[in-house]
This record gives C-alpha cells, sequence and structure tokens, in this order.
C-alpha cells in the first residue's frame, strides 16, 4: 500500500493487498475493504472470493451480506456458487448466514435446496438460522425436518425460526422438546411459542413455566401474562 499512514485505504491500495503473496496481507485487504464505499467494497470482494485461502474467501463471504448500497441482484450469485461449490464447509456455513442477511426471498430455494444435500453440521446450522430469517412459510417442512434431527444445536436454531415464521402448526413439533434436558433448547421453544401467541401455544408454555431453570420459567409466565 502506497498511502500515507492514517489515510484511509483506496480500492487500489487493497487490491495491491489481495494480490500478495502473503496470506496475512490479504486478509487484511479484506478486512479493511468494509471502510470502503458499498461498491467498491463489492469489487475488492469479488476478487476475494476466488483467493486460493479458505481463510480469505471466508473472510469475503462474511461480508457479503452487509455490503451497504449495492443491489442484492449482484450479491446473490456469488453466494449462491460459494453454497453450492465452495469445498470448504465454513466457506458454505457464511454463504448461508449471508444469505440469511440479505433477506431476499430468491434465496429460499437455494437454501432448502442446500440443506437436503448438505451433510455438515455448521451448514445445516447456518442454512437454517437463514431460513429465519428470511421468514417464507415455505421453509416450514425443511425446518420442521431440522427441529426433529439428531443435533440439538441444530434443532434449537430450527425452533427458533419457527417462531420467526409465526405459523401456528409449529406448535405440536416444538411441545416434544419441552422435556429435553438441554436447558438452552427448551429456552427456545419458550420463545418460539411466545412468538406463535395463540392459545393452543398455552399448554407448552404452562409447563414451560414450571421449568426449574428460571431463564425459561420467567419467560414461559410473561408469555402467558400476554395470551
Amino acid at each position: 500500500m502506497q498511502a500515507n499512514a492514517g489515510d484511509p485505504p483506496t480500492l487500489s491500495d487493497l487490491l495491491e493487498l489481495l494480490n500478495s503473496q502473503d496470506l496475512g496481507d490479504r486478509l487484511r485487504a479484506v478486512n479493511l475493504a468494509r471502510h470502503l464505499p458499498g461498491a467498491e467494497t463489492l469489487v475488492l470482494l469479488q476478487q476475494a472470493v476466488k483467493d486460493e485461502s479458505p481463510r480469505v474467501r471466508y473472510a469475503a463471504i462474511s461480508q457479503m451480506g452487509t455490503v451497504s448500497g449495492v443491489d442484492p441482484d449482484r450479491v446473490l450469485p456469488i453466494l449462491r456458487q460459494a453454497l453450492e461449490q465452495d469445498p470448504e464447509f465454513d466457506v458454505r456455513a457464511a454463504a448461508a448466514a449471508a444469505l440469511g442477511d440479505l433477506k431476499q426471498p430468491q434465496a429460499l430455494t437455494d437454501l432448502l435446496a442446500a440443506y437436503q444435500r448438505e451433510t455438515e453440521w455448521l451448514v445445516q446450522f447456518s442454512i437454517v438460522a437463514a431460513l429465519g430469517e428470511l421468514g417464507n412459510p415455505d421453509a416450514f417442512d425443511t425446518l420442521v425436518q431440522a427441529l426433529q434431527g439428531s443435533s440439538e444445536l441444530i434443532s434449537t436454531a430450527a425452533a427458533a425460526a419457527l417462531g420467526d415464521l409465526g405459523d401456528p402448526r409449529a406448535i405440536p413439533f416444538l411441545e416434544p422438546l419441552i422435556d429435553s434436558g438441554d436447558w438452552q433448547l427448551r429456552y427456545r421453544v419458550c420463545i418460539a411459542l411466545a412468538k406463535l401467541g395463540t392459545e393452543a401455544a398455552r399448554p407448552g408454555l404452562m409447563r414451560l413455566a414450571q421449568d426449574p431453570q428460571e431463564q425459561v420459567a420467567v419467560h414461559a409466565r410473561n408469555a402467558l401474562g400476554s395470551l
């Protein structure tokens, strides 16, 4: 970089860093890209997602969903490709999270398909969280599938996402998890039932109001008071 110390980085400066053989330089370029105007940030990130290092690709993809002032249609193809094709699971997880950040309805199909083909729990977790961000009712069946899986972390994310969807059909699927040994999962179920806010949620919330974990019980009691 040729700029004087203290000067804000320019796109030219950061592209020079991004072409360095040193991994630290390339990571620094991506991290500093957030200080550029949105359109210039995207130019640099588009180059960074092609980097041979998964750490650089991860850093770039992680920013993609929050680039300001850029048409989401320019970002979507990049994230879709990363979600489908990147060989590193953490990069694919970052792509799913970024698609959730964008909140573009056209990403739903990509996320649903990715959930069915993925075997890495971290990617599945990010997909489930992103589906909650989108809030599209067409994700209901996939979220129920995730809720009933063997991973408590994914079930926790699915419970939160089902609450975000606001579909009362989720209640009978959430209720069996009230007996989970994981209090954080019970807490997410409690939050979801509270968000659904219908009389059908009352029996589950009444059980949760007696939960041995105070945080769960207090939230359930407050939710019952609001029904």
